[in-house]
């Protein structure tokens, strides 16, 4: 998870903070009707992701070309949060997601994403926290604070923004990103990427715009509306 095409839990907004990564978006009540109907409409999309979550995976959205399919992003980011996480089998390279053709979050992105693609073969997480910004309020999701931990196969994350104390193991700079072989996850020929054996992270934050796994399992799931994010 740190450095991401068409890999999560979510995300449709307009316009974001780059550094808390949620949408910027408030409760004006000048804003009359059509603004609060975009607000609510927002919500409820963001509302499928439940279903997911209870079905014991975060299965959201893909790297372009990553997983071999490709998944139009929403456009908008949600906060992953985790005390730790430690994974084996380590690649990350640069990568560019794509909106839904006219999505109302592309601003004047032309509805592209840079990101840095994240992938891990098997990734284990504490206390792990998700949160999307509705818009005067967020979507929050924790899971893995006791005993059992959250832990994941096959996962990829699409980035902005990824913060946290790193530690890698027999890691490899510079490699051509089609010929990474640790996690299974190929990027486009001629990009910069590296990968490793294994990675620590302490105190990890991301800003992410798609996640996916092949399997993802969160014991103690908690999910609920709250005033403050992860």
């Amino acid at each position: 998870m740190a450095s991401s095409s068409d890999t999560t839990s979510s995300a449709d907004h307009t316009p974001e903070n780059p550094e808390s990564g949620s949408v910027c978006e408030t409760s004006d009540t000048t804003d009359g009707p059509a603004r609060r109907g975009r607000v609510r409409a927002r919500r409820a999309a963001v509302m499928a992701v439940p279903a997911t979550l209870a079905a014991g995976a975060l299965a959201v959205l893909t790297a372009e070309g990553a997983l071999g399919v490709q998944f139009a992003i929403s456009g908008m980011p949600f906060t992953v949060t985790a005390t730790e996480l430690n994974g084996t089998g380590f690649e990350q390279f640069g990568g560019l997601d794509h909106m839904a053709p006219g999505s109302p979050n592309e601003g004047d992105t032309g509805g592209q994403v840079l990101v840095v693609t994240s992938a891990i073969k098997n990734a284990t997480l504490t206390k792990l926290c998700q949160s999307v910004d509705l818009g005067g309020t967020n979507l929050l999701i924790t899971a893995g604070g006791g005993a059992q931990k959250v832990t994941a196969s096959d996962l990829t994350t699409d980035s902005t923004e990824l913060s946290g104390d790193a530690a890698f193991n027999n890691i490899e700079i510079g490699n051509d990103a089609s010929t990474l072989t640790k996690a299974g996850v190929k990027g486009p020929i001629g990009v910069f990427s590296q990968q490793a054996d294994t990675v620590h992270i302490a105190n990890l934050r991301q800003t992410n715009y798609a996640t996916t796994a092949g399997v993802f399992r969160l014991p103690g799931l908690k999910l609920r509306f709250s005033d403050p994010g992860c």
